[in-house]
């Protein structure tokens, strides 16, 4: 069900007609893009990390805390986008229901983050392929890698779509097949060179290993391997039926998510002493430790390496290419909406926004570059302001799906005329929002303790998040926006009362607002 909004933009206002994108994405493409960039080197290779530093028990509670905030966010972000499906998704519900100086700032902090996130896919593809081709110039990689990219992305949205449908397939696999060979290990129908049982539960200090401050560090961790979920937002905008498709993927790609985060680090607990020191061991150079690679050799699969190198490369090429289609349509939003340049808003005749591409292709490529320079300076910088943007996306879901409804009730809108509805309003996104920003506040809380604050470690931690306020408020001073009054905002058609329906007083400003 394609939507209308009402909201202003650039190409309203000089009454040039409003470029289209493909509706080609169906439920599955949409369920496995959200897996697909979630499911990823985080749980593959750092996961043995996280059992390590809290042990079986705090890893396990942290990801299903984490896991409780992420499906707030998504049952907020689902009655959004299905109610208004837009590629630029949370910039364009920030700059509604919010502030525009918001939804600016957000949309142009996603779109570098993703831009910068091909480079770090490009450099862990290196890595990978090092293990099979040691020899071979590691350039050489990267080129080929970044140039298929860009081809499955500019062919058409469902070339986009189906490749990374089967990329994800590969990783579910995957999981699939660990979870199931480490159940049959635990209760000793599969033996391997590992005693059955949960003995492992109560070595040392486990489950339970240091305290609250290794939870916090946990959560952190299992916050960033969450990120991803919200690209079902940025790909509504070309859902073949938004409004049918993406509630259905919403309830589905949660559960999956979870479920498949929640037994993995279960197995991986359970099997391998949070003691065992390859657990520490969390880049790339260690996928031959990886805690995976270890449940499979010790249920005696010789060649677990190898597959989980090429299942590694799968979740970096994965990771790369929803990182370059996320950040080509946030461009192109932003665009269409007169807050980037309009060439970004260009489409070709398969409704890819090749200017889009173009652009964030170069920003990738060169943020690369500057990680083979002798000194990588300006490549963690980058890094560092981009690390609290996935997280800023999160607060902003959140604060604009609260005010996005408590704007319908104050306009006195019909509820049931949305297309999905989040059943848990209001204290879906107040709890999300609370806990999201408790985890971004404290990402670096250490360098607050020891009696000495470590300024250059706040800074270097925080950048991203000062930048973000930075943007908004630079764009409120320079274009006098302000917040958004309830009984200002604009929605979308669908959500209007039928005639003689009976309108309060604040319906009738806003219909003669928005005619």
């Amino acid at each position: 069900m394609a939507t209308e909004s009402t909201a202003p933009t650039l190409a309203s206002r000089t009454g040039a007609e409003e470029p289209t994108l493909r509706r080609a994405l169906g439920t599955r493409h949409l369920t496995m893009i959200a897996i697909g960039g979630s499911i990823g080197t985080g749980l593959f290779v750092a996961s043995g990390a996280t059992v390590s530093q809290a042990g079986p028990g705090g890893a396990l509670a942290a990801y299903l805390l984490i896991g409780a905030m992420v499906y707030f966010l998504m049952t907020s972000l689902g009655e959004l986008a299905a109610c208004m499906p837009v590629s630029g998704s949370f910039a364009t519900y920030g700059a509604l229901y919010v502030d525009e100086g918001f939804g600016f700032a957000l949309g142009w902090n996603y779109w570098y983050n993703w831009a910068v996130t091909i480079a770090v896919e490009l450099a862990a593809a290196q890595l990978v392929m090092q293990y099979w081709f040691p020899g071979t110039p590691a350039m050489l990689w990267s080129a080929l890698f970044l140039g298929l990219m860009f081809l499955l992305n500019a062919i058409s949205v469902r070339g986009f779509g189906e490749a990374e449908f089967w990329f994800a397939l590969v990783k579910v696999v995957t999981v699939i097949a660990f979870v199931v060979v480490g159940v049959l290990m635990i209760f000793g129908i599969l033996r391997g060179d590992r005693p059955a049982g949960f003995g492992n539960l109560t070595l040392g200090d486990a489950p339970f290993v240091g305290g609250l401050p290794a939870m916090i560090g946990v959560a952190m961790i299992a916050g960033f391997s969450f990120q991803g979920t919200e690209l079902i937002g940025v790909a509504a905008g070309e859902s073949a039926n938004p409004a049918k498709n993406i509630p259905r993927a919403v309830r589905q790609v949660f559960w999956r998510i979870l479920l498949f985060y929640v037994l993995a680090i279960g197995v991986i607990g359970v099997l391998i002493p949070y003691t065992d020191p390859n657990l520490i061991k969390t880049d790339l150079h260690a996928i031959g430790v990886s805690p995976f690679t270890l449940v499979f050799r010790h249920a005696g699969l010789a060649f677990a390496a190898s597959v989980m190198n090429a299942v590694i490369l799968t979740a970096v090429l994965s990771a790369g290419n929803s990182g370059m289609y996320a950040s080509t349509r946030m461009l192109f939003n932003l665009a269409k909406d007169g807050r980037a340049p309009r060439c970004f808003a260009r489409l070709t005749r398969a409704g890819v926004p090749l200017n889009a591409l173009l652009a964030t292709t170069a920003v990738g490529a060169l943020c690369f570059l500057t990680s083979l320079s002798e000194s990588q300076g300006v490549y963690l910088w980058l890094l560092n302001l981009s690390g609290m943007t996935g997280f800023v996306a999160w607060l902003g879901i959140a604060v604009s799906h609260y005010r996005f409804r408590k704007g319908m009730m104050a306009q006195g809108l019909d509820l049931s005329l949305l297309p999905y509805r989040s059943p848990f309003f209001p204290y879906g996104p107040l709890f999300a929002f609370g806990l999201c920003l408790v985890v971004t506040l404290g990402q670096n809380y250490a360098a607050f303790t020891g009696g000495r604050i470590d300024w250059i470690g706040v800074f270097s931690t925080y950048i991203g998040l000062v930048l973000f306020v930075a943007v908004w408020w630079g764009y409120r001073l320079a274009r006098g926006s302000r917040f958004v009054a309830y009984r200002d905002m604009h929605f979308p058609a669908l959500l209007r009362p039928a005639p003689g329906h009976g309108l309060a007083p604040a319906d009738s400003g806003q219909e003669r607002g928005a005619a």
